[in-house]
């Protein structure tokens, strides 16, 4: 018997990167109402739309929620109990991999120095430092780390590699996560994409922030609260150290926040995924979720359930 299956969209986005079957049927629900009939089997949330909305699934019967984040944190207290749950690996490392080097150049070359002087008529020709023959610490080498990693070896870095555990792949050693307090003082750069966890919570604090060299960049591209803010203000605000955070704590960045003001600090709004290139990468992915659905197969990415 052919399997039939419906699909909700938060939009009519994505639709067009769905090949149109006779046994699927695409809906559209923004979950800012009921559903729109009793069960859906794959139902994809609003992109950054926040855990809690997941709530409204108590209403619907699913068997699949596809979200559009790789991040998971706050899932579980708010998704019904009993749901099968992916994330979106695959589809935002690209992206957020090219923001990460956009941003480190940005600061290394002293962007908005030069961004204030063409304002001003200013000619400013002093030297700065170069991305070439930095040593760069990625902290949380999944997908978004092994992504980054692959765009700064052309610019000619040394790259570290750090883990939840010690390992080892063809590349060499992969550093576990303790080894962090003798790895920090030997690096010029430290990209930081973790995932968020209790483990991680605070992980950027006062110790890691001191055991880095003086001038040396933090790059957040993982969560806002992976790092402690009042931490992460002091050292900055002294201007030892300088950063690029694309998720700050909290979102968003109140207008009189200091980090918006401090010399040093280049700071995106939670925009690491948001390219073109997001939208045709979770196409392909819920594409591959439908034709497994419709084979019988189990679907890829599960993180929670299942």
């Amino acid at each position: 018997m052919t399997r039939k299956i419906t699909v909700s969209l938060p939009d009519d986005v994505l639709r067009q990167y769905l090949t149109p079957h006779p046994d699927v049927t695409v809906l559209e629900w923004d979950f800012t109402s009921e559903p729109p009939q009793p069960q859906i089997d794959i139902v994809v949330p609003p992109y950054m739309g926040g855990t809690g909305v997941l709530r409204i699934l108590e209403a619907v019967e699913t068997t699949l929620v596809q979200s559009q984040s790789i991040g998971y944190d706050g899932v579980a207290d708010s998704l019904p109990a009993g749901r099968v749950f992916a994330n979106a690996a695959g589809v935002h490392e690209t992206s957020t991999a090219e923001l990460t080097l956009a941003m480190i150049l940005a600061s290394q070359r002293e962007f908005p120095r030069l961004m204030k002087s063409q304002r001003d008529g200013v000619w400013d020709a002093r030297p700065t430092a170069s991305l070439a023959d930095r040593r760069v610490l990625i902290v949380g080498y999944g997908g978004v780390g092994k992504a980054i990693e692959q765009r700064l070896i052309p610019f000619e870095t040394s790259v570290t590699r750090v883990a939840s555990r010690q390992r080892t792949d063809e590349s060499g050693v992969i550093h576990g996560i303790a080894e962090l307090p003798e790895l920090l003082p030997e690096h010029d750069i430290v990209v930081v994409g973790v995932p968020l966890s209790d483990a991680t919570r605070h992980l950027i604090d006062d110790d890691f922030l001191a055991a880095m060299p003086d001038g040396a960049l933090l790059v957040n591209v993982a969560r806002g609260p992976v790092a402690d803010t009042e931490a992460l203000v002091r050292h900055t605000a002294s201007g030892r150290i300088r950063a690029a955070l694309d998720v700050t704590d909290p979102e968003p960045l109140p207008q009189d926040h200091p980090l918006w003001r401090t010399p040093g600090v280049i700071i995106t709004p939670h925009v690491g995924g948001a390219s073109s290139a997001m939208r045709p990468r979770m196409g392909r992915l819920l594409q591959r979720q439908i034709d497994l659905m419709l084979a019988g197969e189990p679907p890829v990415n599960v993180v929670l359930g299942g």
